[in-house]
């Protein structure tokens, strides 16, 4: 199968969590026996094409360097996106689909559906309405505009959580069938031979201390503020524990107020942005790694705390709340909830027995679940679906042509007859 990708993102490009989906996906498509084709956003001076070990990419230029908002400069690599597939097309041939990432390329998947008459699958990785906690002004609704368009023009909607499938249900009324979930993934390899290094780990925290991690963007949604309010209780609790929170955001002037605020300086670290390779190794040092969001659509990130076999604690929304079994392989707190995050934090610091009997269900669970050869598997058979369901619409269609030729002909051929006996009752 021939399989056009959309995104506004692929490595080395990573905004958020698309980058990393489109790219894993593709790799295993690839490795099933499919041809993968990838057109995105040219960042830096990456090259124009690559071969990514089977994976053609193509990125493209954005011709505005000052754009009057977001909105511009996301039209501006629309456009650039279908001259780059229809230059494609017409040197190798059509593609079988178009899997469209996100409302970002949503209109290079509407003009290059309709043009060259190819279904188009679409991935809905998170809603505006569900970032924002609703739409607040007329940038907002212009994105959830683009979405409801995406998923009305999208043969099949792919989601990554039952959550998110309700939200689009609730949000753009579409049909229950129409919408396929298919969770995230993770590479079973990801940490091979990464081992815990303990030079790595003093430069965040004591040897006696037990790390709390944080890994991701520090934004709002993601709640590392709750986390931060949970801290006096935790250190009432155990002393002997330290925050470290990985990532960068906007919020990051007043986290660091509200710990300074909590008189809690000593106690809570900011590592800023880590690479991967560094991000791994502090996965492996961390003694619990905690994701209190109070809005995630699927949750990476706890599955790769799962996977380097460290406690999880998650608030108990959206994709989390599916992937965690309080007690089982992960523990789960209130959302938005200091007081829940500190009792959840504090049974695993203190439970050694139960940190043990979640690290392996969690293991178990992300092997059966997470693993990319699976979900490769079940985003083909959505392709599938699309591909016969176009065709049938289009038997369909033809069959109601005929209908309505054969109707029109019947029509003319009463119409000449009633006329004839017209003409001879006349005569």
């Amino acid at each position: 199968m021939k399989i056009l990708m959309l995104s506004w993102e692929y490595p080395p490009r990573i905004v958020g969590g698309i980058s990393t989906v489109v790219h894993d996906l593709s790799k295993r498509l690839i490795k099933d026996g499919h041809e993968v084709t990838v057109v995105t956003y040219r960042d830096g001076d990456v090259p124009y094409y690559e071969n990514d070990n089977g994976v053609e990419v193509y990125r493209v230029d954005n011709y505005i360097i000052r754009p009057n908002n977001f909105i511009d400069w996301i039209m501006q690599l629309n456009f650039n996106m279908i001259t780059k597939v229809t230059e494609i097309i017409n040197k190798k041939g059509k593609f079988d689909v178009i899997h469209a990432h996100d409302w970002l390329v949503a209109y290079s998947a509407k003009s290059l559906k309709q043009s060259f008459d190819i279904p188009m699958i679409a991935t809905i990785h998170a809603t505006e309405a569900g970032r924002n906690s609703g739409i607040h002004d007329e940038i907002q609704r212009y994105i959830n505009d683009t979405e409801w368009m995406l998923t009305y023009e999208a043969t099949e909607v792919i989601v990554n959580s039952n959550f998110m499938k309700c939200e689009l249900q609730r949000l753009f009324g579409l049909p229950f069938e129409k919408i396929d979930v298919i969770p995230n993934g993770i590479s079973q390899t990801i940490y091979d031979n990464v081992v815990k290094d303990y030079d790595f780990r003093r430069k965040f925290a004591s040897d006696n201390e037990k790390i709390i991690l944080f890994a991701g963007r520090l934004v709002y949604e993601k709640g590392i503020q709750n986390l931060i309010a949970a801290m006096p209780k935790i250190l009432s609790g155990y002393h002997d524990s330290k925050l470290v929170i990985c990532g960068k955001g906007g919020m990051i002037n007043e986290l660091k107020e509200q710990v300074k605020f909590l008189r809690i300086e000593n106690k809570v670290y900011f590592t800023g942005q880590l690479n991967r390779k560094d991000l791994c190794k502090m996965y492996k040092c961390a003694d619990v790694a905690v994701f209190p969001s109070t809005y995630e659509p699927f949750g990476v990130v706890a599955i790769e705390a799962m996977s380097a076999e460290i406690p999880v604690v998650v608030s108990d929304i959206g994709g989390l709340n599916e992937i965690v079994e309080h007690g089982v392989n992960g523990m789960k707190s209130y959302t938005g909830n200091a007081n829940s995050l500190a009792d959840s934090i504090l049974s695993l610091l203190f439970n050694e027995q139960l940190c043990n009997n979640i690290i392996k269900n969690a293991k178990q669970k992300v092997k059966e679940v997470y693993n990319w050869q699976k979900i490769a598997q079940d985003t083909h058979f959505t392709y599938q679906k699309a591909i016969c369901q176009t065709m049938a619409e289009k038997q369909a269609n033809q069959i109601a042509q005929e209908e309505a030729k054969k109707t029109k002909r019947a029509k003319g051929e009463i119409t000449s007859l009633l006329g004839f006996r017209k003409r001879q009752a006349l005569a």
